[in-house]
């Protein structure tokens, strides 16, 4: 690919769109399905502003799926105890409230990025599914560690609720990196520990991620889109990097993957 503004790839996205029935106040938008491929946002790349400007950022660009982030859920500047008070005692109703906006905006919720760590108790943790299914999202990410898709998995079989485990490039113990990472994840727990595949983190630690793609795309609910450099190389403009980022949204297309 060549190298894109975020404007040159809005234009060439929407330009592809497949018309999409919605419901709601948005039913006379478009679906952001390009060729087959749908396509949308972690809400962590609105961060710079709240909830709802970041919803009607996704409406002005023409999004139609959305990967929520806890960031813009959860209150901010709160400690590790005051958070974890926060989030076993807030009305499930917050949630509920959450989705209707995303639903009133004709944007699908799709997955909810809630991510398990080492000191999350099983009440944290089980948490974390109560509030995906009240925001009414099909799947967790989560910048987890290894060591908890163990624990994670007895939840996610309890609601069907499927967790893309999230990737990053630097090759730690107990941290998700390299396809190995993925495996001892998924290795004796059930079909519902997954991966959510950052093509732009597992590229710069060296991997590749056609090749992945192609092996473990029933397992994977999502995709991060970034373009790096190989070596852990910077973040850099779409087709300044080494990402094969053409040729996996080809074979998504191509085979009609989820």
């Amino acid at each position: 690919m060549n190298e894109m503004t975020r404007r040159q790839w809005a234009r060439l996205a929407l330009g592809g769109i497949a018309a999409g029935a919605l419901t709601g106040a948005a039913a006379d938008r478009k679906s952001s399905i390009v060729k087959g491929v749908q396509i949308g946002a972690q809400s962590y790349s609105f961060r710079d502003r709240p909830l709802d400007d970041a919803i009607r950022a996704m409406n002005e660009i023409g999004l139609s799926s959305c990967e929520l982030w806890s960031g813009h859920v959860e209150p901010k500047d709160l400690d590790r105890d005051a958070r974890r008070v926060w989030r076993i005692t807030t009305s499930l109703n917050h949630f509920r409230l959450i989705g209707e906006k995303f639903k009133s905006a004709g944007i699908e919720l799709y997955a909810y990025n809630y991510s398990f760590r080492d000191d999350f108790t099983d009440q944290e943790i089980q948490r974390g599914f109560e509030m995906a299914k009240a925001l009414g999202a099909k799947a967790i990410t989560a910048s987890a560690t290894v060591n908890t898709a163990r624990r994670v998995d007895a939840y996610a079989r309890d609601y069907k609720i499927r967790v893309g485990m999230h990737n990053h490039s630097n090759i730690r113990p107990n941290e998700f990196a390299t396809p190995d990472d993925f495996a001892r994840a998924m290795e004796g727990n059930s079909e519902y520990i997954c991966i959510n595949l950052d093509i732009g983190h597992f590229t710069a630690a060296g991997f590749d991620a056609v090749d992945f793609l192609q092996k473990h795309h029933n397992r994977i609910v999502s995709l991060h889109i970034k373009d790096r450099k190989r070596n852990q190389g910077d973040n850099v403009p779409f087709g300044q990097g080494d990402t094969p980022i053409k040729q996996v949204l080809q074979l998504l297309s191509k085979n009609r993957w989820k």
